[in-house]
């Protein structure tokens, strides 16, 4: 039997249905991309990754409006939205993940904690975002969103 990670299976997924992604990054600081990167062939999927780290990054390059960074607030299901639908508009792909949170230790707020995550899927047929909730210091917050970020692919992606 073999054995075949989070990342191989979105790779393996993408490439049997012929869909191209696209990433948006923040709060991970481009781990979902590296760890995409790090398949063979993800070349044949992946068109995009960026690390839009600054509220400017999210507002110039994926077209986040700075009226829902108002509003919202970076880290914000609106926003999450929109960085998907201007990550998938930029190369044309045919599904884009964002992600956007707070990984710790500052940062949190009553609101908002430490560990506080939203993902944006952007397709054809619509865009959706979830907010999630994790534990544990900086480094445990990331992988834990980019886990959960693979198996939103996984889902979306067949």
């Amino acid at each position: 039997m073999n054995f075949m990670s989070l990342e191989q299976k979105v790779i393996q997924t993408l490439r049997d249905t012929k869909k191209t992604l696209a990433v948006a990054e923040s709060c991970t600081g481009g781990l979902l991309c590296h760890r995409l990167t790090n398949i063979p062939g993800s070349s044949e999927v992946l068109k995009f990754g960026v690390v839009a780290y600054s509220n400017e990054a999210k507002s110039n390059f994926l077209k986040v409006s700075s009226a829902v960074l108002r509003r919202f607030g970076a880290v914000s299901q609106e926003t999450a939205t929109a960085m998907a639908k201007g990550a998938r508009s930029r190369l044309k792909s045919d599904i884009a993940i964002s992600i956007t949170g707070i990984a710790g230790p500052g940062g949190g707020s009553k609101t908002k904690p430490v560990g506080t995550t939203y993902m944006g899927i952007s397709r054809k047929m619509g865009t959706t975002s979830f907010q999630f909730h994790f534990k544990g210091n900086r480094a445990r917050v990331k992988q834990q969103s980019v886990d959960q970020a693979l198996r939103l692919l996984l889902q979306f992606a067949a």
